[in-house]
């Protein structure tokens, strides 16, 4: 069995990085993501849920991915639960976030459930980056009230957008979403498991997409990451077996 080594903890008495260092990539991230906003109150808005709706989605739930899935479901024709079933299920991995970020950024126990609701990729992504607690918390926030403020922001303006246009099928303003979505996934895509799991996921989605109920097709898709996996682990367990038996 290999040897596994222990993922490293990142200290209070870490090597230092300047504190414009850490708000300028913490910025840059923000205002990238936060601007895709827009997108999502388009979306929304051509799905057909009004202003309030599409603003509290984007106040209360602050997830892109389970945003974008809910009003694509619903503007697919899906009933709302099975909608809503998908949402969750893709911002469950926001928990696993959590788990992780309570170790590193050690917040005080009153400030937790405010900050809880600013896990997200983004936040993690910037707060894992830095060398230190303090640099980690730094990033965080910044990140977290970047993007939270411009998310909402550009929601609302591309709410009243799509009011303002009418039908946005026809201006073909309603692939904006996924658009955005993939264009923030593809980077993330660095190894051949990874890129495995997006395709076989593509598969089952685009597959089953006319054979089942909208917003059925994510919950079947998310079946790829776990067949993957399984097949990852046959195959070193077969390798593993073939290197013992020389």
């Amino acid at each position: 069995m290999a040897e596994q080594t222990a993922p490293p903890v990142i200290r209070d008495d870490g090597p230092a990085k300047p504190d414009a260092a850490v708000v300028r990539d913490a910025l840059g991230v923000g205002i990238a993501v936060g601007l895709s906003g827009f997108a999502f109150g388009v979306t929304s808005a051509g799905s057909g849920l009004t202003l309030l709706q599409t603003c509290a989605l984007s106040l209360l739930v602050f997830t892109g991915a389970s945003q974008f899935a809910l009003v694509g479901a619903l503007a697919a024709g899906g009933n709302p639960f099975t909608a809503a079933a998908g949402a969750f299920f893709l911002g469950t991995r926001n928990a696993l976030y959590g788990l992780r970020l309570s170790q590193l950024l050690a917040l005080p126990r009153p400030v937790r459930p405010f900050a809880a609701q600013w896990v997200i990729d983004e936040t993690t992504a910037v707060a894992l980056a830095q060398p230190n607690r303090r640099a980690a918390r730094l990033g965080f926030t910044v990140t977290g009230l970047t993007l939270y403020v411009l998310w909402n922001l550009t929601t609302l303006l591309g709410a009243l957008g799509a009011e303002a246009i009418g039908d946005t099928a026809a201006w073909g303003l309603d692939a904006a979403g996924p658009a955005v979505f993939l264009a923030l996934l593809a980077p993330m895509l660095r190894t051949a498991t990874e890129r495995a799991t997006a395709g076989l996921a593509v598969l089952l989605g685009l597959g089953l997409l006319p054979v089942l109920p909208a917003g059925v097709p994510v919950l079947t898709a998310a079946l790829a990451a776990p067949t993957v996996l399984w097949l990852h682990g046959r195959r070193a367990r077969h390798h593993d077996a073939k290197g013992q038996g020389r």
